[in-house]
């Protein structure tokens, strides 16, 4: 026997599959909750599509209601690449990340521009709270005993999203000297 189980809500009982105005709430539910982007609302309605199942009269058109949103403001893709931008940089991640995790969230390249640019100018702050966080180069206690201790600690930078050159820098700077931010952006050949 082959049926097929209806969705429960969070007291047991079956929950009515979605239609067009329970969807455009659960829409404003969710973007009145979390900053987000169209791709992420649109991941997330068709979740609780799955999830729900639908009645409506017609198929429910995602892309659309999400470009309605975008339209009247409730979501807004640049504002929330740039902001994840300087929440990643602040935290210590690089360029690299920043762009990954905007494409992830499904972030298009034109609302990307703005935290690109922001990335680029806090590169060497964005690597140098990294390296603080993780006692390398000029906040080690010691100099690094051997390459291979070096070599890990350029690699982790270089997975939190910096380029080689400026983890390179980074890590061959002496513990407790002076740090120059624009002798350390020449070294890694970036420009602002």
């Amino acid at each position: 026997m082959n049926r097929q189980r209806k969705p429960k809500g969070s007291h047991g009982r079956a929950v009515p599959p979605l239609n067009e105005a329970k969807l455009q709430e659960l829409a404003l539910s969710y973007v009145g909750r979390f900053a987000t982007t169209r791709a992420k609302l649109r991941a997330y309605l068709s979740r609780k599509l799955r999830e729900r199942g639908w009645s409506g009269e017609r198929e429910p058109d995602l892309a659309a209601l999400a470009d309605r949103f975008a339209s009247q403001g409730y979501i807004d893709d640049a504002a929330y690449a740039l902001s994840k931008a300087q929440g990643l940089t602040a935290r210590g991640y690089g360029e690299r990340r920043v762009i990954e995790k905007l494409r992830v969230a499904g972030v298009e390249e034109g609302d990307r521009l703005e935290a690109h640019d922001h990335s680029q100018r806090e590169a060497v702050s964005a690597a140098l709270r990294f390296a603080e966080r993780r006692k390398i180069g000029p906040f080690a206690r010691e100099m690094a005993r051997d390459r291979i201790e070096r070599d890990k600690a350029i690699a982790a930078m270089v997975r939190a999203g910096h380029s080689f050159g400026l983890a390179r820098a980074i890590a061959g700077i002496e513990p407790g000297a002076a740090i120059d931010m624009d002798e350390l952006a020449e070294r890694a050949q970036i420009t602002n």
